[in-house]
């Protein structure tokens, strides 16, 4: 009996994933799949005309300005059988001139004058394709008024301004706070002119990772709506789960097969990984990073994908620079106001800083506050792994190997070695101010150096991509790190041992303690070890497996 093997012709008919994509005309001409965000964008051209979205990279705006810049330019073709095809069909409907400017295409690594005269150089290439003359070469801020004024004039109408990533060559200098205000003052110049010219514009749409107050942007222009936290716009961009199983059935069929999971259990670990990023001011609505979502389909592998697209040495700088960890930021109680404007990239806290790049998300609170955490297993991997990295620089692939070499094969002494050279690489001195600063406005009432400790081993194992659960705040019946790999189990019970301690008197704590509360009930094979750490030596003094490992 031959079975007939229709895996081609599905993937014939299947729409193709468009990664790295960002323009709708490609995507929709080119048979790629789209989600159908329509609605969102109808509704706002209704209801008003001046409007700001913060998301974070790689989080759908350009997409988004992409499929403004069509609605407004008479695309219909575009929009067959989506929700905004009703919109352009309307007796009322009219066509407008796009002024697009895309912010993440002007140069800004060559000094400060070479960052204007991109800026000239990207506007006047806007003002080419409108067929719009330009007279003026003196600054980027008269080309833009001038454009404005001369589009209006030619198609004798208002013009529709899309500003696409426009803190982004700000951004980039997170780390440079005095190229930081160089660009920030050039491109205050700049965008004065959008508010100069507000009674030739029709509808403008902004979009950043967050609205920098002393950017200049919000006071030179009139207010706009900022819809970041709306809960009716907290699904314009990124997917959320129930997209996913609308729009990605065979998608999700193939990577189940390919990984040898029912799909239920396919969708339950793509939650835990890609799922998680929330923009409404309750906390409520959940959504999937659109380009992890859209490689992992790819590869289907589960990787960090989205941290590796942007700026991941940026913020692995801006976190050795601080002296900042991974633990820290976990589960951090904030007002909804500081969710609303965490501040300025030059004066905000760390966390307000990685909130509004993505890399923390909201959760709910109470009814005045609101919780930072990290969205996903993806992103706080992800973030652990570059603490890592900067603890030991060139050579963190050799320790991670070493690693994950031990968990696997059950290499007690390899693995004691791997945390040696962990604890003998840490800043020490520097992370732990970090540390007693971050506890003292905390509910965690232990020392800060066992803090300090018991976290960075628990980012060094999950930066290598282990999963890994720690117990840092109770003992209330969980070890201090339950790791499991490929079918291995470790639980591991650490303690500290100060100035006149004795090592071995520690030990046996921590058997008793792994004994007595039946940490290993749950994992009958489990590696059972417990570890000293010698305060003052910075290093394991004593180990030992329990006799049921043996």
């Amino acid at each position: 009996m031959i079975i007939r093997d229709n895996s081609w012709e599905k993937m014939e008919k299947r729409l193709k994933l468009p990664i790295g994509i960002y323009s709708f005309e490609e995507i929709r001409k080119e048979k790629y799949l789209y989600i159908d965000k329509t609605k969102y964008l109808v509704d706002l051209i209704d209801e008003g005309k001046i409007y700001f979205l913060a998301r974070p990279r790689r989080f759908g705006k350009s997409l988004t300005i992409s499929t403004f810049d069509a609605l407004f330019s008479g695309k219909k073709e575009l929009f067959k059988g989506l929700y905004a095809e009703e919109f352009m069909n309307r007796p009322e409907y009219k066509t407008s001139p796009v002024i697009h400017l895309d912010m993440s295409q002007i140069t800004n690594d060559c000094g400060i004058d070479a960052f204007k005269e991109s800026l000239k150089r990207n506007t006047l290439k806007v003002a080419k394709e409108l067929e719009v003359e330009i007279e003026t070469r003196n600054s980027s801020g008269d080309i833009l008024n001038e454009l404005i004024f001369n589009t209006a004039k030619k198609y004798n109408q208002q013009v529709v301004f899309l500003l696409d990533e426009y803190d982004k060559p700000y951004t980039d200098f997170v780390n440079d706070t005095e190229k930081a205000n160089e660009i920030r003052e050039a491109l205050r110049n700049f965008y004065v002119q959008i508010k100069a010219n507000d009674k030739y514009i029709r509808f403008t749409f902004i979009t950043g990772i967050s609205k920098f107050a002393k950017f200049g942007v919000f006071s030179t222009l009139n207010t706009p709506l900022d819809i970041s936290m709306m809960p009716e716009y907290a699904e314009i961009c990124g997917y959320t789960e129930d997209e996913i199983l609308k729009y990605f059935p065979d998608y999700i069929e193939d990577t189940a097969n390919r990984m040898q999971i029912s799909q239920e259990k396919l969708i339950e670990e793509m939650r835990n990984y890609y799922n998680g990023f929330c923009f409404d001011s309750k906390a409520e609505i959940k959504l999937y990073n659109p380009y992890s979502t859209l490689t992992f389909f790819k590869r289907k592998e589960f990787l960090n994908y989205w941290i590796d697209t942007g700026r991941s040495k940026m913020i692995a700088d801006y976190m050795k620079n601080r002296d900042l960890t991974v633990e820290q930021f976990r589960n951090i109680t904030i007002t909804k106001d500081f969710a609303q404007t965490p501040g300025d990239m030059d004066t905000a806290t760390s966390e307000g800083f990685l909130y509004q790049g993505g890399y923390l998300t909201l959760r709910p609170g109470t009814s005045l506050t609101l919780t930072l955490d990290y969205p996903n297993t993806e992103v706080l991997n992800s973030m652990s792994s570059l603490l890592t990295k900067n603890i030991f620089c060139d050579n963190t692939n050799l320790y991670q190997t070493n690693l994950i070499d031990a968990i696997t094969n059950k290499k007690i002494e390899k693995f004691v070695k791997s945390i040696d050279s962990l604890l003998a690489n840490i800043p020490f001195d520097d992370y732990v101010k970090s540390a007693e600063k971050y506890l003292e406005g905390s509910d965690i009432k232990i020392p800060a150096h066992e803090w300090l400790y018991r976290s960075t081993i628990l980012a060094f194992i999950r930066g290598c991509g282990l999963n890994v659960v720690g117990e840092m705040q109770t003992n209330l019946g969980r070890p201090d790190l339950l790791i499991c790999y490929n079918n291995i189990t470790w639980v591991i019970e650490i303690k500290i041992a100060y100035n006149e301690d004795c090592s071995k008197e520690k030990l046996a704590e921590a058997m008793k303690q792994i004994k007595d509360k039946n940490y290993a009930k749950p994992f009958p094979d489990a590696v059972c070890l417990g570890i000293v750490i010698d305060d003052e030596k910075r290093k394991i003094a004593e180990f030992e497996l329990s006799p049921t490992t043996r």
